[in-house]
């Protein structure tokens, strides 16, 4: 779910190098899992619409990164305490036995109302699709050109809706 245009750029271009050195021609396809959210005119981007449509993608790397403490160094501090409380809520550590149980309930499902305030705005940002249609159509533009082949939104709240939504943009 990762955004990162330079990410992905510095990504395309160690492949292509790669290749290159090795002698080979090789055209690798590049997906980016992730979800959307068209902002409604004057709607907050970090409100609860938002947090709920991107949400799960959120807790994917929340759920990770209390899972992988080591992951946890590249995070910034608000994303740090954001997995700490996870951690809290559910009731365990990143290193208990039975963490497996309780971190992946509802994996990739629609967020539980009360964990809204995990998906802070930096994962928002990071993570999901959200912004006005034109917003939208300019990050997809500048995915494609770091080198992103394919997105695949994974809608939760209203999958026909969200999918038609998207359609609608291109």
């Amino acid at each position: 779910g990762l955004l990162d245009t330079q990410a992905w750029a510095a990504f395309t271009e160690a492949r292509d190098t790669a290749a290159g050195e090795a002698g080979v021609q090789v055209r690798g396809d590049s997906y980016v899992m992730t979800s959307m959210h068209i902002l409604a005119d004057g709607e907050d981007p970090y409100g609860p619409a938002a947090r709920d449509s991107m949400g799960h993608v959120a807790m994917a790397l929340l759920t990770f990164a209390a899972d992988n403490p080591a992951f946890q160094d590249g995070l910034e501090p608000e994303e740090r305490d954001a997995v700490q409380r996870l951690l809290d809520r559910r009731g365990t550590t990143a290193t208990a036995d039975d963490r497996h149980f309780v971190l992946y309930e509802n994996y990739l499902g629609r967020i539980y109302a009360e964990d809204r305030d995990l998906v802070v705005p930096s994962l928002v940002d990071k993570l999901g699709l959200v912004g006005t249609p034109e917003d939208l159509r300019k990050r997809v533009a500048t995915l494609k050109a770091s080198g992103i082949d394919e997105i695949v939104i994974q809608p939760v709240l209203d999958p026909k809706r969200e999918m038609a939504d998207f359609a609608r943009l291109f």
